[in-house]
């Protein structure tokens, strides 16, 4: 199998010829690490948008190199080149959402057009522009569906609040509904009008991208996320569906009192699944590992970080014994290979999928 083969098959929750590799997120220092085991044409360690057109070209193609000599058998796409510079630590989207630029993270959404019920009725979300889909077009045309595409998509809850400020949106659940409703109706617009143009371009996957939660609870009760957020995504999945596209759901923290909703849903997977929120796979397996692939879980905030490649080993070993049976199961950090993770961890985590999760696994115990 390919590795487009291998993401596919384990998110019907089969198993392929071993568990696949996946990184859903990584910033620009641990791509230029990683690489340097493979490479000397990188580019000096600083973030994407201080780079040159020479350097964002090494970069990337450091990033398609990783994923190829490592095994990784997916590739996470989204747009870029969307953004325009306000100063130096601002910039805005197409939504005219004004952010301030992280040296560690993706940026923060500062300013918000969208106060009131008046400011959206005479507000108009942009059309998705074909430009903003490079990374995608590039991907697609680098590993020629060896590996399979993912496309992440902001879910209804996170671009609601970008558009017009977390705390404004929590307030208007009780005080405004019908202004949650109609604000999320104008990003399902913008959505299906960009999925129409991700699956013509070859994207396999597609990632709702829809953080809801911290690690003890999510940050709206069951009710709400019910009646304002669940059914507009719902929309996304049932459609993605009938295109032939595969739906994994990200969202960080504890999922828990929301599990049942999700599944019901009908996503094919799910990530992160963060140890630390109570997401281990060996409970999410054995709760409903028949029904979603799980995708990711080897933890980011004290392992890659901190731990040994030694640890790193076990800890696959260990996600593969807890989960892998069965298939349906997708190894991939609990976030993200942020500035924070170690290189040499990382690969660890790369190598440890090949020692132990060639299926049948019966001698995973061993390695061998």
């Amino acid at each position: 199998m390919n590795g487009r083969e291998r993401i596919l098959t384990a998110l019907e929750v089969r198993e392929p010829d071993r568990v696949p590799l996946y990184i859903h997120g990584i910033n620009e220092k641990p791509i230029i690490w990683i690489a340097r085991t493979l490479t000397d044409d990188l580019p000096e360690e600083k973030e994407i948008y201080e780079m040159n057109d020479t350097e964002q070209v090494q970069l990337l193609n450091a990033l398609f190199l990783l994923h190829e000599e490592y095994g990784v058998d997916g590739f996470t796409c989204f747009e870029i080149g969307d953004t325009v510079n306000i100063d130096e630590t601002h910039i805005r989207d197409p939504f005219n959402v004004v952010y301030e630029r992280s040296p560690v993270g993706i940026p923060v959404a500062t300013e918000h057009p969208i106060h009131d019920m008046d400011d959206l009725k005479k507000y108009q979300p942009p059309k998705p522009a074909e430009e903003h889909l490079l990374l995608l077009n590039l991907a697609r045309d680098r590993f020629k569906d060896t590996k399979a595409i993912f496309w992440m998509m902001r879910g209804s809850f996170v671009r609601s609040w970008r558009l017009c400020g977390m705390e404004n949106l929590m307030f208007k659940m009780f005080d405004d509904p019908q202004f949650v409703h109609d604000l999320a109706k104008k990003v399902l617009e913008f959505n299906l009008a960009s999925m129409e143009q991700v699956h013509a371009a070859g994207a396999d996957v597609l990632i709702v991208e829809d953080d809801i939660a911290d690690k003890n609870m999510t940050l709206v009760s069951t009710e709400q996320f019910l009646e304002f957020i669940n059914p507009y995504n719902r929309v996304l999945v049932e459609e993605a569906h009938r295109k032939g596209m595969k739906v994994m759901r990200h969202s960080d923290g504890n999922l828990w009192n929301i599990m049942d909703i999700l599944l019901d849903t009908g996503y094919d997977g799910l990530n992160p699944l963060e140890p630390q929120a109570d997401m281990g796979l060996k409970k999410v397996k054995s709760y409903c590992g028949d029904r979603l692939c799980l995708i990711g879980n080897i933890d980011c905030i004290e392992l890659l970080p901190s731990g040994t490649p030694e640890e790193v080993d076990q800890a696959v070993k260990q996600a593969i014994m807890d989960a892998g049976q069965g298939g349906g199961l997708v190894i991939s950090s609990s976030n993200s290979l942020h500035p924070g993770t170690k290189p040499e961890n990382c690969i660890a985590m790369f190598k440890a999928v090949e020692k132990y999760g060639k299926y049948p696994l019966q001698d995973v115990k061993t390695g061998s």
